[in-house]
């Protein structure tokens, strides 16, 4: 049996609670030893819901407490970085959900945290561990579908909620913070490589006074990304990898359903009706507890994580220079 790694959840934030702490705790290499939130009776229901032995009724108590490994951090965004911190200096590992901060320059303070304390920090990009992100990245490096020339990706749902954290501007909230970092980081992911420049353009929602509407394109090396994402529209989401030969289109990327098998579709572009198209089915897996297992193993056998701190920043750094360029109207660099 694999030594498993103890960890503590900060906060009884809904993702963590509804979906990420579940699944990791089916994990090979996990055990999720106790929960923390500024209320304690909260902190007990939650626990007691969810079988976990230890309800902390603050954030302070749950760092304290030296069984705990590792933490696992989906508190609002604006609290990602202060807190993750916190938990580095406590000898902690940490798990951070995404985006891992608010700016570039927030989120490089943790750099040198993490070389001082030699912890390990690691952003939530559960879909990096998904198979179906595997198998599209084996596809293109086999050159299954040529050189990749053009992805293009679409994310959207529907939450006017003003008291919804993703509303709130100074939570981090609006589209491209939450949702538009899917597409950016899946591109990185797929070219290998990092965008020269970024040009976008934003729609804010009066009232909120957060981009409900965002539309970008990133200038690769060796191709183009473009991607539109939105707070207030119908849910939808595909991601398409096109190259000279082919294209792979993948169907739910990034809400990878947990109940069901998952598939991507590889066309040969010999038929526009469909005829050249190859379907891949991934059996029903959840991406969460892949990624918890795989950050686990990293704190075992120093194997690397699904996504570094370094990474992490470099995926900021191109949210920002949209932020840039939706205010110059010009190109940036990230």
């Amino acid at each position: 049996m694999p030594n498993k790694v103890r960890w503590g959840v900060l906060s009884t934030a809904g993702i963590g609670v509804k979906k990420v702490v579940p699944a990791m705790q089916k994990g090979d290499w996990i055990d999720v030893i106790a929960i923390a939130s500024r209320d304690l009776h909260k902190a007990q229901e939650t626990a007691r819901a969810l079988g976990i032995a230890t309800a902390y009724g603050s954030y302070e108590e749950l760092l304290a407490d030296p069984q705990i490994e590792a933490i696992y951090n989906p508190l609002p965004n604006q609290l990602h970085v202060p807190w993750s911190i916190k938990a580095a200096e406590a000898g902690k590992h940490v798990l951070c959900e995404k985006p891992l901060s608010l700016t570039v320059a927030e989120a490089k303070t943790l750099l040198a945290v993490q070389e001082r304390t030699g912890v390990i920090v690691g952003e939530a990009f559960m879909v990096r561990t998904h198979p179906q992100w595997l198998r599209t990245r084996e596809l293109i490096a086999a050159g299954r579908i040529g050189p990749v020339r053009s992805i293009q990706g679409f994310f959207s749902y529907f939450n006017s909620d003003p008291k919804n954290i993703r509303n709130i501007p100074e939570c981090g909230g609006g589209g491209l913070m939450d949702i538009g970092c899917y597409p950016i980081n899946t591109s990185r992911f797929l070219f290998g490589e990092e965008p020269s420049r970024a040009v976008g353009l934003i729609e804010k929602d009066p009232t909120l006074k957060v981009d409900r509407l965002t539309s970008a394109i990133l200038d690769f090396p060796s191709g183009q990304a473009t991607f539109t994402c939105s707070t207030q529209l119908v849910p939808y989401q595909r991601m398409q990898i096109l190259g000279t030969k082919g294209r792979i289109e993948i169907e739910i990327p990034f809400n990878a359903p947990n109940d069901r098998p998952c598939r991507i579709f590889i066309d040969d572009g010999k038929d526009l009706f469909g005829g050249g198209i190859a379907t891949e089915t991934f059996p029903t897996c959840d991406q969460y507890t892949i990624q918890g297992d795989v950050f686990s193993r990293a704190v075992r056998e120093g194997s690397p994580v699904p996504v570094s701190l370094t990474d992490a920043i470099r995926n900021m750094a191109v949210i920002e220079a949209i932020f840039r360029s939706t205010e110059s109207g010009k190109w940036e660099t990230p």
